[in-house]
């Protein structure tokens, strides 16, 4: 099991996931969102695996600011979520092709 944490600092979901994963003595490798963002192929396999609307955290301010509102889920929205890692929710859990956006043990249990 490989479990990958995407996450922004002072996020009380990542917060409650890393306590998760440290209970049931799960090793993971925690990745600042804002500083190192996802790769390509990271951010495909996560979106394919949750969908874009899921990855976009609506209640930011960065939402407003870039005017995601109105850009909806297509290829310009997907293109500004992918330069901008501060739009998306968190955390993002990984584990191989399996993602999770946000707190959710009741799949991560399946995955050990």
């Amino acid at each position: 099991m490989n479990i990958q944490i995407y996450a922004l600092k002072k996020c009380f979901d990542t917060q409650k996931a890393e306590r998760y994963f440290k209970e049931r003595n799960i090793s993971y490798q925690l990745v600042d969102l804002a500083k190192y963002g996802l790769s390509k192929g990271e951010f495909e396999s996560v979106k394919k695996a949750v969908g874009l609307t899921d990855l976009i955290n609506d209640k930011c301010k960065e939402y407003t600011a870039l005017n995601m509102q109105r850009l909806g889920t297509g290829k310009v929205a997907e293109e500004v979520l992918f330069k901008n890692p501060k739009l998306y929710k968190s955390p993002i859990v990984r584990n191989g092709k399996q993602a999770t956006v946000g707190y959710k043990p009741e799949i991560w249990k399946d995955w050990v």
